[in-house]
């Protein structure tokens, strides 16, 4: 298996993970979408400061830190990620627990436009005509969709251009997946606690206050929220910055289903056709890919051989 293979085995697995995120956040109804966070964040880090420790990484940990404390372009970019990644996690849960689950989808479908678009503009990545030709059905699905709410999403808009922004930083962000998640929530992990030291003194919380159920369901978020992000971390690393754009579109899909399906969200004839363009934009880039991969199989399979 390639290491492009690889970066595509992590990617789908991430986002297939991520599909199914509004089912564990629907647990948590109960408690307010901030304190939520504030567990995510601090569990997180928790947890995989363990995980590395156990895996004996702790000296490269400390290695990482030192080193990106001397690099300040490195430490202000883990800084902006770490802050994009946050906004991104608070309007993803506050929709899913107060209904707004198809708009999360709609972000989700937005995201790897922007995505795309980043690659192109960041990463002088270029296009094949057919993947231009899907980027245009998709934003006009997407465009479509917009126009249809009467209003601007600001819910979707946030969620795409937060998680478009992490994903370009990631890319640039040449550290191993575990240790940088670390990292990253260790630039939040202060703030956190400080906040969450005001919500006690201040409100009720539900942390220790409510059940043991709700209790476990936050401290375990640190676990489900650090392992799809790991891997795709991991797969940011490996593929090209368009291949993660439409790879995102498995999330939003899954999302949409449970939204409709599993909480009766509405999701009219106008939704019916913005999506059909999504998707029409996905099977075309898929094909594109799948005989561009092709080309260059047999191109490198079949190089002419020098006997000079």
């Amino acid at each position: 298996m390639t290491e492009e293979q690889k970066g595509l085995v992590y990617a789908l697995s991430a986002y297939g993970l991520w599909g199914f995120f509004p089912l564990y956040w629907k647990m948590l109804e109960h408690v307010d979408s901030l304190e939520i966070l504030i567990n995510r964040m601090i569990w997180s880090f928790v947890f995989t400061l363990l995980f590395i420790i156990i895996i004996k990484q702790r000296k490269n940990l400390v290695a990482d830190l030192k080193a990106i404390w001397k690099d300040k372009k490195l430490f202000f970019s883990l800084m902006l990620a770490s802050i994009v990644i946050t906004i991104n996690w608070y309007m993803y849960i506050w929709a899913v627990n107060h209904d707004h689950v198809v708009d999360t989808s709609l972000g989700y479908y937005i995201n790897p436009i922007l995505t795309v678009l980043f690659g192109v503009i960041f990463f002088k990545e270029k296009l094949s005509k057919a993947q231009i030709a899907a980027v245009i059905i998709a934003f006009t699905g997407v465009l479509v969709m917009t126009v249809s709410y009467g209003q601007v999403p600001w819910i979707a808009i946030l969620i795409a251009l937060s998680f478009a922004t992490y994903s370009a930083l990631k890319k640039r962000i040449k550290l191993d997946a575990t240790r940088g998640l670390a990292i990253e929530t260790l630039f939040i992990t202060p703030f956190a606690f400080g906040y969450y030291i005001y919500l006690w003194n201040t409100q009720e919380t539900s942390f220790l206050q409510v059940n043991f159920t709700t209790d476990l369901v936050l401290i375990l978020g640190g676990i489900v929220t650090a392992i799809p992000l790991v891997l795709f971390a991991k797969g940011a690393q490996k593929i090209p910055q368009y291949l993660i754009g439409f790879t995102q579109y498995i999330t939003p899909t899954v999302v949409l289903i449970l939204g409709i399906v599993l909480y009766n969200e509405t999701f009219t004839i106008i939704d019916f056709i913005s999506f059909s363009f999504i998707w029409l934009a996905i099977l075309l880039f898929i094909a594109s890919t799948i005989t561009d991969y092709r080309k260059r199989h047999h191109a490198k399979h079949h190089e002419p051989i020098n006997v000079n």
